[in-house]
Protein backbone atom coordinates (compact mmCIF):
# COMPACT_ATOMS: atom_id res chain seq x y z
CA UNK A 1 0.00 0.00 0.00
CA UNK A 2 3.09 2.85 0.78
CA UNK A 3 4.44 1.87 -2.40
CA UNK A 4 0.83 2.59 -4.41
CA UNK A 5 0.49 5.87 -2.52
CA UNK A 6 4.50 7.03 -3.25
CA UNK A 7 3.47 6.06 -6.87
CA UNK A 8 0.63 8.09 -6.64
CA UNK A 9 2.00 10.97 -5.46
CA UNK A 10 4.57 11.31 -8.00
CA UNK A 11 1.78 10.74 -10.76
CA UNK A 12 -0.11 13.52 -9.19
CA UNK A 13 3.31 15.76 -9.27
CA UNK A 14 3.83 14.88 -12.65
CA UNK A 15 0.15 15.75 -13.78
CA UNK A 16 0.68 18.72 -12.26
CA UNK A 17 3.98 19.77 -14.05
CA UNK A 18 2.20 18.65 -17.38
CA UNK A 19 -0.46 21.15 -16.72
CA UNK A 20 1.99 23.97 -15.82
CA UNK A 21 4.10 23.46 -19.21
CA UNK A 22 0.65 22.87 -21.75
CA UNK A 23 -0.42 25.83 -20.40
CA UNK A 24 2.63 27.69 -21.20
CA UNK A 25 2.83 25.47 -24.35
CA UNK A 26 -0.46 27.43 -25.56
CA UNK A 27 0.32 30.88 -24.60
CA UNK A 28 3.46 30.20 -26.45
CA UNK A 29 1.81 29.26 -29.61
CA UNK A 30 -0.53 31.24 -30.21
CA UNK A 31 1.04 34.50 -29.90
CA UNK A 32 3.35 33.28 -32.58
CA UNK A 33 3.25 35.59 -35.73
CA UNK A 34 1.94 33.71 -39.23
CA UNK A 35 4.50 35.57 -42.28
CA UNK A 36 1.64 35.41 -45.14
CA UNK A 37 3.21 36.06 -48.17
CA UNK A 38 1.85 38.88 -50.64
CA UNK A 39 1.44 36.54 -53.26
CA UNK A 40 -1.13 33.49 -52.38
CA UNK A 41 -2.05 30.26 -54.89
CA UNK A 42 -5.61 29.71 -55.43
CA UNK A 43 -7.08 27.15 -52.98
CA UNK A 44 -10.32 24.04 -53.11
CA UNK A 45 -11.88 23.90 -49.87
CA UNK A 46 -13.61 20.63 -49.50
CA UNK A 47 -16.63 20.46 -47.67
CA UNK A 48 -17.89 17.00 -47.30
CA UNK A 49 -21.35 17.07 -45.67
CA UNK A 50 -24.29 14.82 -44.35
CA UNK A 51 -27.35 16.01 -43.31
CA UNK A 52 -28.00 19.49 -41.18
CA UNK A 53 -25.38 19.96 -37.84
CA UNK A 54 -26.26 22.59 -35.79
CA UNK A 55 -25.71 25.73 -37.23
CA UNK A 56 -24.82 24.79 -40.56
CA UNK A 57 -25.95 27.76 -42.68
CA UNK A 58 -23.44 29.74 -40.72
CA UNK A 59 -20.62 27.43 -40.26
CA UNK A 60 -20.77 27.23 -44.17
CA UNK A 61 -21.13 30.89 -44.67
CA UNK A 62 -17.51 31.21 -42.77
CA UNK A 63 -16.00 29.76 -45.68
CA UNK A 64 -17.63 32.07 -48.55
CA UNK A 65 -16.46 35.21 -46.14
CA UNK A 66 -12.17 34.42 -46.36
CA UNK A 67 -10.72 37.34 -47.08
CA UNK A 68 -9.29 35.64 -49.54
CA UNK A 69 -7.95 36.78 -53.24
CA UNK A 70 -8.90 33.51 -55.15
CA UNK A 71 -10.52 30.20 -53.48
CA UNK A 72 -13.77 27.60 -54.49
CA UNK A 73 -15.78 25.65 -52.25
CA UNK A 74 -16.87 22.20 -53.07
CA UNK A 75 -19.56 20.53 -51.08
CA UNK A 76 -19.88 16.73 -51.33
CA UNK A 77 -22.84 14.72 -50.61
CA UNK A 78 -23.93 11.01 -50.68
CA UNK A 79 -28.14 12.16 -50.98
CA UNK A 80 -29.05 13.73 -53.72
CA UNK A 81 -31.79 14.66 -51.34
CA UNK A 82 -30.55 15.93 -48.08
CA UNK A 83 -31.80 18.53 -46.17
CA UNK A 84 -28.61 20.14 -46.26
CA UNK A 85 -28.70 20.77 -50.01
CA UNK A 86 -31.25 23.78 -50.10
CA UNK A 87 -28.95 25.80 -47.79
CA UNK A 88 -26.01 24.95 -49.55
CA UNK A 89 -27.50 25.86 -52.59
CA UNK A 90 -29.06 29.45 -50.80
CA UNK A 91 -25.75 30.35 -50.03
CA UNK A 92 -24.11 29.97 -53.80
CA UNK A 93 -26.89 32.29 -54.77
CA UNK A 94 -26.61 34.66 -51.67
CA UNK A 95 -22.43 34.65 -52.61
CA UNK A 96 -22.54 34.61 -56.32
CA UNK A 97 -19.10 35.95 -56.71
CA UNK A 98 -17.65 32.85 -54.76
CA UNK A 99 -17.32 30.01 -56.91
CA UNK A 100 -18.89 26.50 -55.20
CA UNK A 101 -19.90 23.81 -56.46
CA UNK A 102 -22.05 20.75 -55.22
CA UNK A 103 -21.01 17.11 -55.81
CA UNK A 104 -23.36 14.49 -55.26
CA UNK A 105 -21.44 11.15 -55.37
CA UNK A 106 -21.92 7.95 -53.68
CA UNK A 107 -18.80 6.51 -51.53
CA UNK A 108 -18.47 2.90 -51.50
CA UNK A 109 -15.49 2.68 -48.45
CA UNK A 110 -16.65 2.39 -44.92
CA UNK A 111 -14.98 5.92 -44.16
CA UNK A 112 -17.23 8.03 -45.98
CA UNK A 113 -16.08 11.46 -45.39
CA UNK A 114 -12.67 10.23 -47.08
CA UNK A 115 -14.77 8.81 -49.72
CA UNK A 116 -16.10 12.23 -50.27
CA UNK A 117 -12.79 13.89 -50.01
CA UNK A 118 -11.11 11.56 -52.99
CA UNK A 119 -14.28 12.77 -54.94
CA UNK A 120 -13.89 16.46 -54.01
CA UNK A 121 -9.89 16.55 -54.46
CA UNK A 122 -10.42 15.13 -57.82
CA UNK A 123 -12.74 17.72 -59.23
CA UNK A 124 -10.94 20.50 -57.79
CA UNK A 125 -9.41 22.77 -60.11
CA UNK A 126 -6.45 24.31 -57.81
CA UNK A 127 -2.98 22.34 -56.67
CA UNK A 128 -3.92 23.78 -53.04
CA UNK A 129 -6.04 21.59 -51.00
CA UNK A 130 -8.26 22.43 -47.75
CA UNK A 131 -10.55 20.06 -46.46
CA UNK A 132 -12.40 20.86 -43.36
CA UNK A 133 -15.10 19.30 -41.16
CA UNK A 134 -19.08 20.40 -41.77
CA UNK A 135 -19.02 21.77 -38.15
CA UNK A 136 -16.37 24.04 -38.07
CA UNK A 137 -17.13 27.94 -38.20
CA UNK A 138 -13.70 29.80 -38.85
CA UNK A 139 -12.88 33.64 -39.02
CA UNK A 140 -12.18 35.91 -42.60
CA UNK A 141 -8.62 35.58 -42.13
CA UNK A 142 -8.51 31.29 -41.73
CA UNK A 143 -7.40 30.64 -45.10
CA UNK A 144 -4.53 33.45 -44.95
CA UNK A 145 -3.21 31.92 -41.79
CA UNK A 146 -3.32 28.25 -43.13
CA UNK A 147 -1.98 28.72 -46.37
CA UNK A 148 0.52 31.19 -45.07
CA UNK A 149 1.89 28.79 -42.58
CA UNK A 150 1.88 25.94 -46.11
CA UNK A 151 3.79 27.80 -47.39
CA UNK A 152 6.86 27.82 -44.81
CA UNK A 153 9.94 26.65 -46.11
CA UNK A 154 9.35 22.47 -45.50
CA UNK A 155 6.09 22.41 -44.74
CA UNK A 156 3.79 19.50 -46.33
CA UNK A 157 0.67 19.56 -43.95
CA UNK A 158 -1.25 22.18 -41.84
CA UNK A 159 -4.22 21.62 -39.38
CA UNK A 160 -5.77 23.34 -37.24
CA UNK A 161 -7.07 22.79 -33.48
CA UNK A 162 -10.97 23.95 -32.32
CA UNK A 163 -12.83 24.59 -29.60
CA UNK A 164 -16.33 24.07 -28.93
CA UNK A 165 -19.48 26.93 -29.56
CA UNK A 166 -23.07 27.34 -29.11
CA UNK A 167 -23.18 24.22 -25.92
CA UNK A 168 -27.04 24.21 -25.43
CA UNK A 169 -27.03 20.98 -23.33
CA UNK A 170 -25.36 20.09 -20.22
CA UNK A 171 -23.50 17.25 -22.34
CA UNK A 172 -22.36 19.56 -25.26
CA UNK A 173 -21.27 21.70 -22.33
CA UNK A 174 -18.85 18.77 -20.83
CA UNK A 175 -17.85 17.86 -24.62
CA UNK A 176 -16.78 21.82 -25.17
CA UNK A 177 -14.62 21.58 -21.83
CA UNK A 178 -12.66 18.62 -23.21
CA UNK A 179 -12.13 20.27 -26.63
CA UNK A 180 -11.03 23.78 -24.88
CA UNK A 181 -9.33 22.77 -22.27
CA UNK A 182 -7.84 19.37 -22.57
CA UNK A 183 -8.14 17.97 -25.79
CA UNK A 184 -6.71 21.67 -27.37
CA UNK A 185 -3.54 22.07 -25.06
CA UNK A 186 -2.69 18.36 -25.17
CA UNK A 187 -2.43 19.13 -29.04
CA UNK A 188 -0.07 21.84 -28.88
CA UNK A 189 2.19 20.38 -26.01
CA UNK A 190 2.62 16.89 -28.23
CA UNK A 191 3.41 18.90 -31.00
CA UNK A 192 5.80 21.41 -29.48
CA UNK A 193 7.61 18.70 -27.48
CA UNK A 194 7.79 15.53 -28.97
CA UNK A 195 7.14 16.78 -32.87
CA UNK A 196 4.50 14.28 -33.59
CA UNK A 197 2.75 14.64 -37.03
CA UNK A 198 -0.49 15.84 -35.75
CA UNK A 199 -3.51 16.50 -38.21
CA UNK A 200 -7.15 16.91 -37.24
CA UNK A 201 -10.00 16.67 -39.60
CA UNK A 202 -11.08 20.51 -38.82
CA UNK A 203 -8.45 21.34 -41.18
CA UNK A 204 -5.94 19.51 -43.65
CA UNK A 205 -4.51 21.70 -45.94
CA UNK A 206 -2.02 20.06 -48.47
CA UNK A 207 -0.49 20.32 -51.65
CA UNK A 208 -1.93 18.30 -54.34
CA UNK A 209 1.56 16.84 -55.60
CA UNK A 210 2.05 15.73 -51.78
CA UNK A 211 -1.68 14.27 -51.19
CA UNK A 212 -1.02 12.37 -54.56
CA UNK A 213 1.95 11.01 -53.48
CA UNK A 214 0.69 9.11 -50.25
CA UNK A 215 -2.36 7.61 -52.68
CA UNK A 216 -4.61 10.54 -52.03
CA UNK A 217 -7.80 10.21 -49.88
CA UNK A 218 -8.75 6.70 -51.06
CA UNK A 219 -5.95 4.83 -49.79
CA UNK A 220 -7.62 6.07 -46.30
CA UNK A 221 -11.05 5.26 -46.91
CA UNK A 222 -11.26 1.99 -44.65
CA UNK A 223 -9.30 3.77 -42.25
CA UNK A 224 -11.03 5.42 -38.93
CA UNK A 225 -8.51 7.69 -38.05
CA UNK A 226 -8.28 9.19 -42.09
CA UNK A 227 -6.88 12.53 -40.51
CA UNK A 228 -4.20 11.15 -38.64
CA UNK A 229 -3.22 8.61 -41.30
CA UNK A 230 -2.88 11.80 -44.09
CA UNK A 231 -0.55 13.63 -41.48
CA UNK A 232 1.81 10.62 -40.79
CA UNK A 233 1.71 9.90 -44.62
CA UNK A 234 2.87 13.52 -45.64
CA UNK A 235 5.55 12.90 -42.52
CA UNK A 236 6.67 10.12 -43.81
CA UNK A 237 7.81 12.37 -47.05
CA UNK A 238 9.95 14.07 -45.49
CA UNK A 239 7.34 16.83 -45.09
CA UNK A 240 6.80 19.01 -42.39
CA UNK A 241 3.08 18.48 -40.66
CA UNK A 242 2.86 22.13 -38.96
CA UNK A 243 -0.30 23.41 -36.54
CA UNK A 244 -1.54 27.03 -37.84
CA UNK A 245 -2.46 29.11 -34.82
CA UNK A 246 -5.87 29.88 -35.04
CA UNK A 247 -8.27 27.41 -32.92
CA UNK A 248 -11.77 26.93 -35.06
CA UNK A 249 -15.37 26.82 -33.64
CA UNK A 250 -16.91 23.15 -33.12
CA UNK A 251 -20.72 24.11 -33.41
CA UNK A 252 -22.11 21.99 -31.01
CA UNK A 253 -25.72 22.59 -30.53
CA UNK A 254 -28.05 20.35 -28.48
CA UNK A 255 -25.83 17.11 -27.81
CA UNK A 256 -27.18 14.24 -26.01
CA UNK A 257 -25.11 12.03 -23.70
CA UNK A 258 -25.16 9.46 -25.69
CA UNK A 259 -23.67 10.92 -28.68
CA UNK A 260 -21.53 12.79 -26.31
CA UNK A 261 -20.48 9.13 -24.79
CA UNK A 262 -20.19 7.87 -28.49
CA UNK A 263 -18.40 9.75 -29.89
CA UNK A 264 -15.45 10.56 -27.32
CA UNK A 265 -15.20 6.93 -27.41
CA UNK A 266 -14.68 6.99 -30.90
CA UNK A 267 -12.26 9.82 -30.99
CA UNK A 268 -10.31 8.17 -28.42
CA UNK A 269 -10.36 4.63 -30.00
CA UNK A 270 -8.64 6.88 -32.86
CA UNK A 271 -5.96 7.41 -30.65
CA UNK A 272 -5.57 4.09 -29.32
CA UNK A 273 -4.95 2.29 -33.34
CA UNK A 274 -3.22 5.47 -33.95
CA UNK A 275 -0.94 6.31 -31.54
CA UNK A 276 -0.96 3.28 -28.49
CA UNK A 277 1.71 5.17 -26.61
CA UNK A 278 0.12 8.12 -25.89
CA UNK A 279 -3.05 6.58 -25.30
CA UNK A 280 -1.53 4.92 -22.64
CA UNK A 281 0.41 7.99 -21.79
CA UNK A 282 -2.79 10.21 -21.80
CA UNK A 283 -3.17 9.39 -17.73
CA UNK A 284 -0.70 12.25 -17.34
CA UNK A 285 -3.28 14.73 -17.37
CA UNK A 286 -5.38 13.12 -15.11
CA UNK A 287 -4.46 15.75 -12.23
CA UNK A 288 -8.03 15.49 -10.17
CA UNK A 289 -8.53 12.14 -10.77
CA UNK A 290 -5.18 10.72 -9.73
CA UNK A 291 -5.32 13.25 -6.59
CA UNK A 292 -8.71 11.55 -5.67
CA UNK A 293 -7.18 8.00 -6.03
CA UNK A 294 -4.18 9.31 -3.74
CA UNK A 295 -6.63 10.52 -1.17
CA UNK A 296 -8.27 7.29 -1.16
CA UNK A 297 -4.97 5.05 -1.12
CA UNK A 298 -3.56 7.46 1.73
CA UNK A 299 -6.87 6.57 4.23
CA UNK A 300 -8.23 10.46 3.88
CA UNK A 301 -4.84 12.07 5.29
CA UNK A 302 -4.08 15.80 5.35
CA UNK A 303 -1.57 14.96 2.37
CA UNK A 304 -4.66 13.59 0.42
CA UNK A 305 -6.78 16.45 0.99
CA UNK A 306 -4.18 18.81 -0.08
CA UNK A 307 -2.97 17.07 -3.21
CA UNK A 308 -6.81 17.01 -4.11
CA UNK A 309 -7.11 21.14 -3.27
CA UNK A 310 -3.68 21.83 -5.25
CA UNK A 311 -4.79 19.47 -8.15
CA UNK A 312 -8.34 21.37 -8.33
CA UNK A 313 -6.89 25.03 -7.67
CA UNK A 314 -4.23 24.44 -10.48
CA UNK A 315 -6.59 22.61 -13.03
CA UNK A 316 -9.12 25.32 -12.68
CA UNK A 317 -6.11 28.16 -12.95
CA UNK A 318 -4.51 26.60 -16.00
CA UNK A 319 -7.90 26.27 -17.90
CA UNK A 320 -9.25 29.41 -17.30
CA UNK A 321 -5.82 30.64 -18.79
CA UNK A 322 -5.79 28.24 -21.43
CA UNK A 323 -9.82 29.28 -22.45
CA UNK A 324 -8.92 32.87 -22.01
CA UNK A 325 -5.77 32.77 -24.71
CA UNK A 326 -7.68 31.20 -27.41
CA UNK A 327 -11.05 33.38 -26.75
CA UNK A 328 -12.98 30.12 -25.35
CA UNK A 329 -16.11 31.79 -23.62
CA UNK A 330 -17.96 28.11 -23.76
CA UNK A 331 -15.27 26.61 -21.24
CA UNK A 332 -15.01 29.76 -19.24
CA UNK A 333 -18.77 29.11 -18.66
CA UNK A 334 -18.56 25.59 -17.78
CA UNK A 335 -15.56 25.92 -15.48
CA UNK A 336 -17.32 24.53 -12.33
CA UNK A 337 -17.98 21.47 -13.98
CA UNK A 338 -14.41 20.85 -14.84
CA UNK A 339 -14.11 18.19 -12.01
CA UNK A 340 -16.85 16.48 -13.28
CA UNK A 341 -15.82 16.65 -17.17
CA UNK A 342 -12.14 15.07 -15.74
CA UNK A 343 -13.67 12.54 -14.05
CA UNK A 344 -15.72 11.86 -17.93
CA UNK A 345 -12.47 12.16 -19.66
CA UNK A 346 -10.79 8.88 -17.57
CA UNK A 347 -14.09 6.99 -17.93
CA UNK A 348 -14.01 7.25 -21.87
CA UNK A 349 -10.17 6.83 -21.69
CA UNK A 350 -10.67 3.63 -19.64
CA UNK A 351 -13.64 2.47 -21.86
CA UNK A 352 -11.44 3.19 -25.01
CA UNK A 353 -8.66 0.64 -23.75
CA UNK A 354 -11.41 -2.40 -24.33
CA UNK A 355 -13.09 -3.06 -27.36
CA UNK A 356 -13.52 -2.36 -30.36
CA UNK A 357 -16.86 -0.84 -31.89
CA UNK A 358 -17.40 2.80 -32.64
CA UNK A 359 -20.80 4.62 -33.44
CA UNK A 360 -20.07 7.01 -36.45
CA UNK A 361 -22.66 9.06 -37.51
CA UNK A 362 -25.48 6.02 -36.42
CA UNK A 363 -23.21 3.44 -38.23
CA UNK A 364 -21.91 0.46 -36.06
CA UNK A 365 -18.20 -0.36 -37.08
CA UNK A 366 -15.55 -2.88 -35.33
CA UNK A 367 -11.88 -1.27 -35.60
CA UNK A 368 -9.41 -3.94 -36.74
CA UNK A 369 -5.95 -3.75 -34.37
CA UNK A 370 -4.55 -2.08 -38.25
CA UNK A 371 -7.15 1.07 -37.61
CA UNK A 372 -8.94 -0.36 -40.56
CA UNK A 373 -12.81 -0.04 -40.06
CA UNK A 374 -15.55 -3.14 -40.18
CA UNK A 375 -19.33 -2.94 -40.54
CA UNK A 376 -21.11 -4.45 -38.58
CA UNK A 377 -24.83 -3.99 -40.03
CA UNK A 378 -25.31 -4.46 -43.59
CA UNK A 379 -22.33 -6.09 -46.57
CA UNK A 380 -18.66 -5.68 -45.18
CA UNK A 381 -17.02 -3.15 -46.98
CA UNK A 382 -14.29 -3.30 -50.07
CA UNK A 383 -10.84 -1.95 -49.70
CA UNK A 384 -10.99 0.87 -51.85
CA UNK A 385 -7.56 1.73 -52.79
CA UNK A 386 -7.48 0.61 -56.95
CA UNK A 387 -11.18 0.98 -57.35
CA UNK A 388 -13.71 3.89 -58.01
CA UNK A 389 -14.97 5.21 -55.15
CA UNK A 390 -18.41 6.65 -56.49
CA UNK A 391 -21.39 4.40 -58.32
CA UNK A 392 -22.13 5.16 -61.43
CA UNK A 393 -25.51 7.28 -61.57
CA UNK A 394 -27.06 9.53 -64.13
CA UNK A 395 -28.71 12.53 -62.96
CA UNK A 396 -31.19 14.65 -65.38
CA UNK A 397 -28.83 18.49 -66.76
CA UNK A 398 -30.34 21.14 -63.76
CA UNK A 399 -32.50 23.45 -64.83
CA UNK A 400 -30.90 26.56 -66.31
CA UNK A 401 -31.51 29.46 -63.21
CA UNK A 402 -30.56 26.92 -60.72
CA UNK A 403 -27.26 26.38 -59.37
CA UNK A 404 -24.70 24.47 -60.25
CA UNK A 405 -24.55 20.54 -59.24
CA UNK A 406 -22.34 18.01 -60.40
CA UNK A 407 -23.83 14.26 -60.43
CA UNK A 408 -20.22 12.44 -60.26
CA UNK A 409 -19.64 8.60 -62.07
Amino acid sequence: MKLLVLVLGVLVAVSWGYWVVATLAVRRFFRRPVRVPDVLPPVSILKPVRGLDAGARECFESFFRQDYPRAEILFGVEDPSDEVIPVIDALRREFPNVPARLVVATARGPNRKACLLQVLAREARHDVLVASDSDMRVEPGYLRQVVGTLLAPGVGLVTCPYRGEEARTFAARLEALWMGVTFLPSVVLARALLGMPIAMGATIAVRRADLEAVGGFASVASHLADDYQIGARVAALGREVAIAPCVLRSVLGDVRPIEQWAREVRWSRCTRVSRPSGQLGYFVTFAVPLAVAFLVASGSGAAGWIALAASLALRWATAAVIAREIGDRASLDALPLLPLRDLVTVAVWATSLFGRRVIWRGEAFEVGPDGLLHRLHGPPPRRVFNEPLVEPVVEPAPAPEGPERARLS
